[in-house]
């Protein structure tokens, strides 16, 4: 959270950065849970993308699913089906937080997929998919960041 916060302050102190627009971020595995959601729940301005991401939904506490009530912001979440399979009512509780908090989130299984599926240099790459993935944050991230 301190390396998050301190790379928000340092993009916003660059005289190219429009301090006005809204800020998406990514992240795969455990930064999606981390910098998606943790770090984007009590912020307005942020819209996130998560692939294959890990530990989203748990029943301790401080779950991520429990921080959308925070949110006032859009969200894909890219699962994969190994993921899936792993704990397969994840994805119904976080589309339940999501409808509970009348946000819109995009929460997909993509077929065929094995947690690390997007990443170009991991073993379990899957170019169709992946390229599905990229392809929904990018029109997330041109509506919502508009």
């Amino acid at each position: 959270m301190a390396d998050a916060k301190a790379f928000v302050a340092w993009l916003n102190g660059q005289p190219s950065v429009d301090r006005k627009r809204k800020l998406g971020t990514t992240g795969y595995c455990m930064t999606g849970r981390l910098r998606c959601v943790r770090r984007g729940a009590p912020r307005s301005h942020r819209r996130g993308a998560s692939f294959h991401g890990g530990g989203l939904v748990t029943d301790k506490p401080d779950s991520p699913h429990l921080l959308v009530a925070k949110m006032k912001a859009q969200y894909l979440f890219a699962i994969a089906e190994s993921d899936d399979q792993r704990q397969p009512e994840a994805k119904n509780v976080l589309r339940a937080a999501f409808a509970k908090a009348k946000l819109p989130a995009e929460i997909e299984v993509y077929a065929g997929t094995i947690h690390g599926w997007c990443p170009l240099d991991s073993r379990v790459y899957n170019p169709d998919q992946a390229e599905k993935a990229w392809s929904r944050m990018l029109a997330l991230f041109k509506t919502a960041l508009a």
